[in-house]
């Protein structure tokens, strides 16, 4: 019996890319990238966390040295007081208020005048643009003097109303200025057969570019809502007592049973209370978000 001998020659060629050396520099990079994730992702969530865990540690942990990351025991007594607490239910519910009010008039006034500077041709518009990004410039204790001769003139001050009207000097700017380069990004041929159809410049507003720009909304809004309901300098000048101040000076009003006594703990419970809508906001609206950011970013 013969055997062939085996020839390597008929053997099909090693395909490219099948086997990749692997650099030290790419694995270094690989690294580096990971653990810069690692850092952003701790250094935003530690705060949340501190405050989620300082709410249900007993007031003994919290001014413990050295420092004790995690509670000897739950406690609960910080959220049940906070819950209880009649003057920050309603600061709560004044927030609530004063921000949707804020949002939706900012959206309203804000997506009309976004689309006439969006898309309407004439002469000063791009002026008019600088001039509303430039109110957002200025901060806020620049104009408190003058929106508080304004607040007491009109009979404004510690009045839920109020407080909308000041937070609108820095939500409705900034809707304007997002909303009209979302519009002006927008294709113009959707508008123009929506005018040969026999739609009003009105009706191709809310019938077809207003649907269309829906992501834009969300997103300004959520933003819009944060600012509102994070805002303090206003709300802690503007208003003295509870019958309209918001849950930002309400929280910083909390006292303990001496004169040099905080309450952390009420304190990092109420915070962890007031952070907890935006959060669902976020988890709700994630998607819309997204594609309210990215918009634009890719033509055709």
């Amino acid at each position: 019996m013969s055997t062939v001998p085996f020839d390597r020659s008929t053997l099909p060629p090693d395909l490219p890319g099948k086997r990749r050396n692997i650099k030290l520099g790419d694995v270094v990079l690989r690294i580096l990238f990971w653990l810069l994730v690692i850092f952003i992702l701790i250094y935003t969530i530690f705060p949340f966390a501190w405050a989620l865990l300082a709410s249900i540690k007993p007031n003994a942990d919290i001014s413990s040295t050295p420092t004790r990351y995690l509670p000897s025991e739950i406690y609960w007594g910080n959220l049940d007081y906070v819950l209880h607490q009649r003057d920050f239910l309603y600061a709560l519910r004044n927030s609530i208020v004063v921000s949707v009010s804020t949002v939706a008039i900012a959206l309203v006034f804000g997506s009309l005048a976004a689309y006439a500077l969006g898309r309407i041709k004439f002469r000063g518009r791009t002026a008019t643009l600088y001039v509303i990004l430039a109110m957002t410039m200025f901060p806020a204790i620049a104009i408190l003097g003058s929106l508080f001769q304004m607040m007491r003139r009109f009979d404004l001050y510690n009045t839920i109303p109020g407080l909308v009207l000041t937070y609108m000097t820095f939500t409705l700017p900034f809707t304007v200025w997002v909303l009209a380069n979302f519009f002006k990004a927008m294709p113009g041929e959707l508008e123009e057969a929506a005018l040969v159809d026999g739609s009003t410049p009105f009706q191709a507003f809310y019938k077809i570019m207003l649907p269309l720009a829906l992501p834009g909304l969300v997103t300004t809004g959520l933003l819009a809502f944060i600012a509102a309901w994070n805002e303090f300098l206003f709300s802690l000048t503007f208003t003295n007592t509870y019958a309209a101040r918001t849950v930002q000076p309400a929280i910083a009003s909390f006292r303990g049973n001496t004169q040099f006594d905080e309450p952390w703990g009420s304190i990092m419970a109420a915070a962890v209370v007031v952070t907890i809508p935006l959060v669902i906001l976020v988890l709700i609206f994630q998607r819309k978000i997204l594609a309210g950011l990215t918009a634009g970013a890719v033509k055709g």
